[in-house]
């Protein structure tokens, strides 16, 4: 799911205890951490120290990176995919142990991270116990107080500069992620993967660049969240081909999701309407809804229900990385196939 103002929880730690905090911990740990890389080691032929632009400035790598801590709610998938296991992450499905997501779960094996947080709340004394040699924080809602508290004892690469928190394209996080760890070669490879995966799709299907969809989620009776056309999930439907309808867009502005009443369902009336739903209450209530019913979209069962989990295509989508948008095409191109 993505961080949903309903999700969303209060983070306003001030910044001189955090950096108490990190300062105590590393006083505590000494040198139990492991050994750092060589300077000049290199990796899929990048050669450190690497320099990685973001948001809040730019951070320097001096060595490839062997403890990586991922504060981002999804970038663990690219740095596993890159062939790292992160020792520490974010919770964010609470799904511990970490490892169950079929895309991922192989890659885990038996050695799961050291959960640091949660969303965007990170426990830094945690963090500053794994003593990582890097942290990334790319899908994620990052503050400049939070960055300018770790950067002063690791090195952070923070969101994609020029976007909203949430809406950085995912090969912008990868290649980011790809840099810091010395395996921009890779990372490529990777992302051009993906990317003939969907040139697969609209070539099978190029009557849906003549539809349009959307994605939304509901939460609670009467209330739903609509995700911005920048949303990893709005991407994913509009790299298949479909567009995205300009009332919903306006609504939804620069936000990465906006909340509204079911008195303005109105706004999902798009050639295809896709809900990601928890449950199958989510789904009842919403059909029991009569303005619902009045729907051009549901009247011509154009309506979509994804689940999270079981199968985990909800998950899939709200990740949008390397290693579940394979999963989530498979999962996803046979339902839409089997709308008329």
């Amino acid at each position: 799911m993505s961080p949903n103002p309903h999700f969303r929880s209060l983070r306003r730690l001030s910044a001189m205890l955090l950096a108490f905090v990190l300062a105590a911990v590393l006083a505590a740990c000494g040198a139990s951490g492991e050994e750092p890389a060589d300077e000049n080691a290199s990796s899929g032929g990048a050669t450190f120290p690497i320099t990685v632009e973001h948001k809040y400035g730019s951070t320097e790598i001096p060595a490839e990176p062997k403890r990586v801590v991922t504060l981002g709610l999804s970038d663990q998938d690219a740095v596993l995919a890159l062939g790292v296991k992160p020792v520490g992450a974010v919770d964010w499905f609470k799904e511990e142990p970490y490892g169950k997501w079929p895309w991922a779960k192989e890659l885990w094996g038996d050695q799961p991270p050291e959960i640091v947080g949660e969303r965007d709340e990170y426990n830094m004394e945690k963090i500053a116990a794994l003593n990582p040699d890097l942290i990334i924080a790319q899908y994620s809602g990052m503050t400049k107080e939070q960055y300018d508290t770790l950067s002063q004892q690791f090195p952070v690469v923070a969101q994609p500069k020029g976007f909203e928190d949430y809406q950085a394209p995912w090969q912008d996080m990868t290649r980011a992620i790809g840099k810091a760890l010395g395996k921009p070669e890779q990372a490529e490879e990777l992302i051009s993967g993906i990317d003939q995966r969907f040139a697969q799709v609209r070539e099978k299907h190029p009557e849906w660049a003549e539809l349009s969809a959307v994605v939304g989620e509901p939460y609670e009776p009467g209330k739903y969240s609509a995700f911005s056309p920048n949303d990893p999930k709005m991407v994913f439907l509009k790299e298949m081909g479909f567009t995205v309808p300009a009332p919903f867009k306006e609504a939804v502005g620069d936000q990465n999701v906006a909340d509204f009443s079911f008195e303005r369902l109105d706004l999902m009336n798009a050639d295809r309407l896709l809900w990601l739903v928890a449950g199958p209450e989510s789904e009842q209530m919403l059909q029991s809804d009569p303005l619902y019913a009045q729907l051009e979209v549901v009247k011509k069962n154009h309506d979509l229900f994804l689940p999270y989990e079981n199968p985990d295509i909800g998950a899939a989508l709200s990740f949008n990385t390397v290693l579940s948008i394979p999963y989530a095409i498979d999962e996803v191109v046979p339902m839409l196939e089997s709308v008329k």
